[in-house]
Order: C-alpha cells, then structure tokens, then sequence
C-alpha cells in the first residue's frame, strides 16, 4: 500500500496541541490530570471522533482511538503531559504521529486485517508517583502502597489530585483488566539527545531503552556556627553529599562508562548561610541498559554512601521510589523497520535510548519497538525543544508503514 501522511494536517495537530498549557515563558506545563490536561484529554477526544475512529478511555485516563479489525491489537502512541516548563514534540509528537496513521489509512478507505489503536499514555512524566503510571497501569504493574502512600510532585497526595477527575485509586489499579490482547507497541518520540544530529541521521532504531533507579536520600550532619566551629570537627552534611557525588560520578565513569548518575535536586537545612548545613535531602538518579550494571550501581553506591557518612561523622538513608528494568527492543520490530527505511530511502542508525518510555512498560507485556527523529540541539524537556518538520514527517512515515504490516 503505497500511502504517505499528511504532513500540513500532523503539523497544525502538534501546534495547535501546543498551546494548551503554555505559559508566559513559551514552555508547556500540562501535567496529567491540571486543567492544562483535561483541556487537552477533551482536544484529543474531538480528534479522535472527528478522524471517524472509535473513542475511549480507561480507569487510569489513558485514551485511546480504534481502527476496527479482528484479533490482536496493534498499537501505537505516546503521551499527552509534560514537565514542568517543557517543550510541545516529547510525547505529543509520537500520539499524534500515529491518529496520523490511523486517520490516512481511514481516509484510503483501508480496512487493516487487525485491529488499529493510537494511545495517549497517563503520566509518563512522573509528575504523580512515579514514571508510566498510565502505562504501568495498563500493564498491570503498579503498586497499591506505591500510590497510597507516596506524595506528587506538587506535595499532594494522588487521590486529592484525582477528585477532580472521574478517576480513582481503585480505577487506575482495575485498568488492565479492560486491555485487549497487544500484538505490537511502536512509539514515535523526539531523540531528546543530539547524537541523530551530529551524525546526520533521519531515524534513530532504538535497540535498548535504560532502567532507571530513582532514590530519595539524606545526608545527616550537625548544625554549627559557620565563624567558630573548625573545619576539622564540622559534620557538614552538605560535604556529604559533594564527596559523594564526586567518587559516585568517577565509579560510573571508571567502570560503566555509558550508564548515568545524577542529582537533580538538592534541599539544604536549616540553609542559613552562617550555619553549617546539618541536613541535605537529595534526589539520586542512575541508569543503565544492562541490569547487572544497575544492580552494581546500586550495592555501589550504598556502601560508598555509608562509608563517606561514617567518615564524616554523619548518618545517611534512602528510599526507593521508582525502579524500571532495562528493556531490549524486538529484533523482528528492528529488521521491519530497517527494511522499510531502506526502500524509502531514510537515513538511520541503531542507538539506545538513555531515557525511559512507555514503551519501555508495553514491553512487559508484547513486542514494543521506538523510532527516535531528531531534535534540534539535542534540547528537550524545555521551551527551546524543536524539530525539522521533514523529520517528523519521515518518521511518521515509517511508523504507518511498519503499522501496515503488522496489521495486515
């Protein structure tokens, strides 16, 4: 079937989207279930019916568009929410890329032997507890205590974030039980990295997606006069955590060159500036594709912590709040789509993806491929995201082709 999409359509879908949630520093902040969202959950409810595609939604919000066919599913999408302060492609691009495909195929009159859906995963972004709660929740993979006990990123508990939705705890751990059988999963997304860039590729093939570890951690000290108590005697918890970070990042560099270690957020207490810190809260974040590496990084880490802490006269803990597998990508999935760039002339290459996707969760439970595009700069999670048009609109070729096949 020799079809190609509509790119001027796909194009004012992403633009339009785009203005929902923007704030006055030209970024999006749409996380699932603010009023950003739910304007957005109805624009993509309207596009779903207008394209002639059946409509729903299950108990976790995650929606979805059906081209009819029988037996298993094949699926594509991606998520609607964003960051705090983020771009208008990571996430947006790869749902509307594939009501994109569906809707080409409708309007050919094409009338696929299985059964098509777009999907528009709930939280991808983690802003409520934990990355891939829709997906999580699609897959049947969440934890009960997980969503009970843990706060959002806004300091709230989940189930008052969920009043205003038609969504409950109950809901969101029932949704997989209204999953129909997935015979394949693609996912379109921005690399967010700028290796396609700087090797002048059109298509990334992803062949592995990193496992990520997110732990909240706590460095210990004693409160002290900045002028008076010596060096010698402080426990300054904050030197804690910059001794930490320093022999942390030369392990990983050292010995899992490739894998990641970051802290993104630190909180210092009482954050006087004459008192020595007698407290510092951090975030603590490594990834791998190997999950032997990411077990290492984990025993690692602890201990170094520890050891530094009793060096230094302080206490250290942690807690696990979030853990995602490596996940290697169907070498059927990969081939597909490497025959299919070949005949259309793409440029591509095989790369793996540092950051985590909903695909990464679908993986768990049928075959899940990712296509990257490129992103200008590598910049993502940020106002400055941007694309070449002529990219999205080659990769969503690719994607509705590979949904042709798998289809038929």
């Amino acid at each position: 079937m020799d079809i190609r999409i509509d790119l001027g359509r796909l194009r004012s879908d992403v633009l339009e989207l785009g203005e929902i949630g923007r704030n006055e520093d030209g970024g999006i902040n749409r996380p699932s279930f603010s009023p950003a969202d739910l304007e957005a959950r109805e624009w993509f409810k309207d596009r779903i019916l207008s394209a002639g595609l059946e409509y729903r939604v299950d108990g976790a919000g995650n929606i979805f568009g059906r081209l009819a066919g029988s037996g298993k599913t094949v699926m594509a999408g991606s998520h609607l929410d964003s960051v705090v302060n983020g771009g208008i492609f990571d996430g947006p691009a790869g749902v509307l890329a594939a009501l994109e495909c569906l809707r080409c195929l409708k309007d050919e009159g094409a009338k696929p032997k299985k059964p098509l859906e777009v999907a528009a995963f709930t939280d991808e972004e983690g802003n409520l507890s934990g990355d891939f709660l829709g997906a999580r929740a699609f897959t049947g993979t969440l934890d009960r205590e997980m969503l009970e006990k843990g706060l959002t990123q806004f300091g709230l508990p989940l189930t008052e974030i969920l009043k205003n939705t038609e969504f409950t705890l109950d809901s969101i751990l029932a949704a997989h039980k209204d999953r129909p059988e997935i015979a394949a999963f693609l996912e379109l997304h921005i690399e967010q990295g700028p290796v396609l860039e700087t090797e002048d590729k059109v298509i990334g093939i992803v062949d592995l997606i990193a496992g990520k570890n997110y732990w909240r951690c706590s460095f210990k000290g004693k409160a002290s006069h900045a002028g008076t108590t010596p060096l010698e005697l402080r426990q300054d918890a904050f030197l804690g955590l910059a001794d930490f970070m320093l022999k942390s990042t030369q392990f990983v560099a050292t010995h899992h060159y490739g894998s990641m270690v970051t802290v993104g957020k630190a909180s210092v207490y009482p954050g006087a500036f004459s008192i020595v810190p007698e407290r510092v809260d951090f975030s603590l974040d490594f990834r791998s594709t190997s999950p032997e590496t990411l077990d290492e990084m984990a025993t690692t880490f602890q201990t170094l912590a520890q050891d530094i802490a009793a060096t230094r006269g302080l206490g250290f803990d942690f807690r696990i709040m979030d853990k995602t597998a490596p996940v290697e990508i169907s070498a059927n999935l990969k081939t597909l789509m490497a025959e299919i760039c070949s005949s259309f002339g793409y440029s591509r290459m095989t790369l793996p993806s540092g950051a985590g996707h909903d695909a990464q969760i679908l993986a768990s439970v049928t075959d899940a491929a990712l296509i990257f595009i490129p992103c200008e700069d590598g910049i993502s999670h940020s106002p400055q995201e941007n694309i070449r048009w002529e990219d999205l609109e080659k990769g969503t070729n690719l994607l509705l082709h590979t949904l042709i096949q798998l289809a038929s």
